[in-house]
């Protein structure tokens, strides 16, 4: 009997922390290639990275896309989703705006922001944008809305938080 309890006293925690060790590794390998991407990714991102970024996606959308870029100043949050009129609507309010607030024929996403991500904002499409600029630990977010197909808006947000000025707003 003490031939059996003893291995198995041994080997089960070992084998234990062998697979825990794998898993984890395996985990920093797939957030650190999520990071260091440099196109935009075909998904729906992180509730995390929603929250951090505070992008609330509707529900419903398609077409998603994100993208997150790094830096000792900097960080900013690059997404797109199509959505719904409604969602649009719903989008706006949850992140402080409304649709009467965006400026038409404005693309607030600067020509750098696009390049980073991929985006083309080419003339002649019913566009529509906003720059909020917010105080404190908030991001700033660019939000550009393509309406040529109202009852289909693509939203493009990039959301940015600058460490330059530290959290006092500025």
């Amino acid at each position: 009997m003490r031939w059996i309890v003893v291995p198995l006293l041994i080997l089960v925690p070992l084998g234990y922390v062998l697979i825990s060790a794998d898993q984890s590794r395996d985990g920093g390998a797939e957030q650190e290639a999520l990071a260091a991407a440099k196109h935009m990714l075909p998904e729906v991102p992180s509730q995390l990275l929603r929250r951090i970024y505070q992008v609330p996606i509707p529900d419903g959308t398609v077409g998603d896309a994100y993208m997150e870029t790094n830096s000792w100043d900097r960080s900013s949050f690059y997404c797109q989703f199509t959505t719904s009129a409604g969602g649009l609507d719903t989008f706006l309010a949850q992140i402080g705006t409304s649709r009467s607030a965006l400026t038409d024929g404005e693309v607030a996403i600067s020509a750098a922001q696009a390049r980073a991500a991929g985006w083309s904002f080419p003339a002649g499409r019913a566009f529509a944008g906003e720059h909020l600029h917010q105080v404190g630990d908030k991001p700033d977010h660019d939000i550009t809305v393509d309406l040529n197909n109202p009852e289909a808006p693509v939203v493009y947000v990039v959301s940015t938080v600058n460490f330059q000025h530290g959290f006092e707003g500025g």
